[in-house]
């Protein structure tokens, strides 16, 4: 439970009720929401009923801020949650939210609260078992939003396929409810099979590359461990549960120096268009080099040499 400083209105519902909780504000120009989801490196997952820790996420280098309603808010704390983010969605300030699974009775209440606000910039579905939630939650949400599914269970992994075609967007890997759910265990070795599986499944239906599930390092150098292990398995983008993984996370998945001149290099000898090549073998070198310069226009500066 969160200790509320205080003075603030309430709304549930309909009603109106006063209590003595703090006034909060958003600036709409505190968060720019300039990296396109798709391509987004580091995720921050927020709590909602965390007034100054949504201060700090703004303030912080992540590519996409997640408002957490879900695990991240005791049951206690939920509706106070609830109209953290009715305020910030009214103030313009672009947001991401975790939202409760569709087995649950929180989800279609965080539901209704966006009924009654600006649209958020998308949603993160926690605990996605079946293409059906995701579509029920994009038809409550008007099939407007974008929704990332989180795979959390032995039972959303077996329907991530499915998932992936639904979704649209791209696919995130709840890594700790996975481990809790199958009893796997943290190592490399023990989730491979599940990261590979989101991988192939986002490919396969062609939606952007998955985003890995958080670290609980305060490493370093295990942080970075851990990032490379997503991005070996091919995921291109990694949760995170604190500010100061976003910008390790970032540089980690951002076009290296040394990566963006061997594109370049590349492109040059053989064309864009691959008109100047003249080995099988070149075909994907290209197609790697080309996904490089996409990233890097993104996230490196392309244009230098």
């Amino acid at each position: 439970m969160v200790n509320r400083p205080t003075s603030m209105v309430l709304i549930r519902g309909s009603e109106q009720e006063t209590e003595k909780v703090a006034d909060l504000t958003y600036s709409s120009a505190a968060r720019p929401q300039s990296i396109p989801s798709a391509v987004a490196r580091s995720w921050l997952l927020v709590c909602a009923a965390d007034p100054e820790a949504l201060r700090r996420a703004d303030a912080s280098d992540a590519d996409v801020v997640v408002v957490d309603l879900e695990d991240g808010v005791a049951d206690v704390d939920k509706d106070f949650a609830r109209q953290q983010v009715h305020r910030r969605l009214h103030t313009g300030c672009p947001t991401w939210l975790r939202i409760n699974d569709a087995t649950t009775r929180h989800w279609s209440i965080d539901l209704d609260l966006l009924a009654d606000t600006p649209t958020p910039a998308g949603v993160m579905l926690a605990k996605a078992e079946s293409a059906e939630q995701v579509e029920a939650t994009a038809a409550r949400l008007g099939n407007q939003v974008p929704i990332v599914p989180l795979i959390e269970s032995a039972v959303g992994l077996e329907n991530v396929r499915a998932i992936a075609a639904a979704s649209l967007v791209r696919l995130a890997f709840g890594s700790g409810d996975f481990r809790r759910d199958t009893g796997a265990g943290a190592d490399p070795v023990a989730l491979a099979y599940a990261r590979s599986r989101l991988v192939v499944a986002s490919r396969a239906e062609r939606i952007s590359a998955p985003i890995d599930g958080p670290s609980l390092t305060d490493d370093l150098e295990e942080l970075r461990a851990d990032i490379k292990v997503g991005t070996s398995a091919g995921m291109a983008g990694k949760l995170c549960l604190t500010a100061a993984h976003a910008e390790p996370i970032n540089t980690a998945l951002s076009p290296s120096t040394d990566d963006m001149a061997w594109a370049r290099t590349l492109i040059d000898r053989l064309g864009e268009d691959g008109a100047r090549i003249r080995s099988g073998s070149e075909r994907p070198q290209l197609d790697r080099a080309l996904k490089i310069k996409a990233r890097a226009e993104f996230f490196g500066p392309w244009g230098a040499r």
